[in-house]
């Protein structure tokens, strides 16, 4: 057992060993040199991707903790939805998520392939993307047809345990012709377009890019053809309370881009610049995530028609990046990092991970574009990796002061839902290169495993961030942060931030009583002595007068 449990150390350690020694074999990049720091986080990038694994795993499966689980996926309608990923903690799968890293994992790989050559990790890219897109093809059976969640999350987040006992049952959701899903179909589509042109142009695997195109090709007709347009949570419910969207604008425009950059046909680039021309107006100007691809899509459509993207890509990145106008939707906490209102509050490494990827990719595209641009990539990338104020890699397993209470029920060992934090005390599994959802606007981490605002790991935290690992590989040999970090992170107040606000606004109450009845209590005593002494007063005044009567009645008869 003990053997078993120090095996995937061991792996990852003579791993960091082949990657350090596979540097020098390619040097084509800015940079001559593989830091194998940043070599590492890379490689645990990916194997934290594996640990997200669901289905019959392969035999060369390296996280000895996981099992074989949730074999029946998709039963419940007759299809095999078996595989792919779960999404974060639990064992829910959903498809839009998923895409979304799905896209940025292989842009990222498209445009920085030569940090993966360099680090001997080809393969590892190969694996990570290839587990996500063929569930991608199995939840699209039909061409009408995508299955958008696996899993309810009433009685999945019920659930805190192995893998072994995940509960039944496991209903299967999808969107189609007469329930439409058209920001989860284009998405799915522009996730496949992006692996397609991965695997042709990188790894030389045409019979599977033309598998993975002419999915995207169907995807996005089905986008486009199913009516009302509307978003997939409005038809699948079941979705509104975990991944909810009100918008597919982007979507529509994101997924035609990457069919033009797949196939290099005109019609989809024509396609594009007519969404955009009808949407341009509704496009939303926020930060791109999993909801929303209008920083994505402007950034892509830049590098493919820089006449009609280009100023509007630099448009919304000055936007976002502007902290000092009065319409700012985003500013810097005290220790510089970037936070968002309405997107930092739930995991507020994302949007700092996701803005920075965009800027990356701007740069890549266009390299005459400001050192600004670099400046906050390099700002954000330091902060994640431990320049903050509680020196802290809000990475886990490379550093002393790594997050050590993720979210994560299969790692926690745990079995009780009421005693997450305490049973046990320390995880019973290193959940390597997971990104957590980060600090709070004060900069504070208070690693508590209930917290999922702070700890939850996500399929979606660590695409941006692997890819900006592969952009850092490119540019600079220096280590990154936490390697000089000797300090351990602060003690501060360890208080649950997960704290439930019904149970404060009680307390609060309870409170407010207390003090009410000892308010009363003491006005009451207050009256009660007042009017003891008005009696005992009113008693000896009669006592006086009882007195001068007697007196009075003594002296006549003397």
């Amino acid at each position: 057992m003990m053997v078993k449990g120090l095996l995937l150390p061991c792996l990852l350690i003579y791993k960091t060993l082949v990657l350090v020694s596979a540097q020098d074999t390619n040097s084509s990049s800015s940079s001559t040199t593989v830091n194998p720091h940043y070599a590492q986080l890379l490689n645990y990038s990916m194997i934290f991707y594996e640990a997200q694994r669901s289905g019959k795993l392969p035999e060369n499966n390296r996280i000895t903790w996981r099992q074989d689980s949730a074999l029946t996926d998709g039963f419940d309608n007759n299809v095999t939805l078996t595989e792919g990923y779960y999404d974060a903690g639990n064992y829910l799968k959903f498809t839009v998520p998923l895409s979304h890293a799905i896209s940025l994992l292989s842009w990222g790989g498209i445009e920085w392939f030569d940090s993966y050559k360099r680090t001997n990790l080809v393969e590892d890219l190969r694996g990570t993307i290839k587990w996500g897109t063929d569930w991608l093809i199995k939840a699209h059976p039909e061409p009408n047809t995508l299955y958008v969640q696996v899993g309810g999350g009433e009685i999945d987040n019920a659930y805190w345990g192995p893998d072994t006992g995940i509960p039944l049952p496991r209903p299967s959701f999808m969107v189609n012709s007469s329930a439409p899903g058209t920001d989860a179909a284009a998405l799915t589509s522009a996730a496949l377009s992006s692996a397609s042109y991965l695997f042709k142009t990188h790894f030389n695997d045409s019979v599977y890019a033309d598998e993975l195109l002419s999915h995207a090709i169907s995807l996005m007709n089905f986008a486009d053809t199913a009516r009302p347009w509307k978003p997939y949570s409005q038809s699948v419910p079941a979705a509104v309370d975990y991944y909810n969207t009100n918008r597919y604008e982007s979507q529509l425009l994101f997924g035609s881009l990457w069919l033009n950059k797949a196939t290099g046909n005109r019609t989809y680039l024509d396609q594009a610049n007519a969404y955009y021309d009808m949407f341009q107006s509704e496009l939303f100007y926020g930060i791109t995530d999993w909801s929303d691809q209008t920083g994505a899509a402007l950034v892509l459509g830049a590098s493919l028609n820089a006449a009609k993207y280009k100023q509007a890509a630099t448009d919304y990145l000055d936007r976002v990046l502007d902290t000092t106008s009065e319409d700012r939707i985003c500013n810097y906490t005290y220790g510089g990092l970037f936070y968002c209102q309405g997107y930092s509050y739930s995991n507020s490494v994302m949007p700092p991970l996701n803005t920075a990827l965009l800027v990356g990719f701007m740069k890549k595209a266009f390299p005459e574009t400001g050192t600004n641009y670099t400046d906050f990539i390099r700002n954000q990338m330091n902060y994640i990796l431990g320049e903050n104020h509680m020196f802290t890699p809000y990475v886990v397993g490379v550093h002393k002061n790594s997050p050590q209470n993720p979210h994560h029920a299969a790692a926690s060992g745990g079995t009780d839902l009421k005693k997450i934090n305490e049973s046990p005390r320390k995880m019973a599994h290193t959940l390597y290169g997971a990104i957590v959802g980060g600090p709070d606007y004060y900069d504070n981490f208070y690693d508590i495993r209930n917290d999922y605002r702070q700890t939850e790991v996500a399929l979606d935290y660590n695409a941006p961030y692997q890819s900006l690992l592969a952009y850092q590989i490119s540019i600079d040999a220096s280590d990154p942060p936490y390697v000089n970090i000797t300090q351990d992170r602060p003690n501060i107040i360890s208080e649950d931030k997960s704290f439930a606000g019904w149970k404060i606004a009680v307390i609060v109450v309870a409170i407010i009583l207390a003090l009410t009845l000892i308010a009363s209590a003491f006005w009451w005593r207050k009256r009660k002595q007042r009017a003891n002494n008005s009696r005992k007063e009113k008693f000896i005044d009669n006592q006086k007068n009882d007195e001068a009567f007697v007196g009075g009645e003594q002296t006549v008869k003397v």
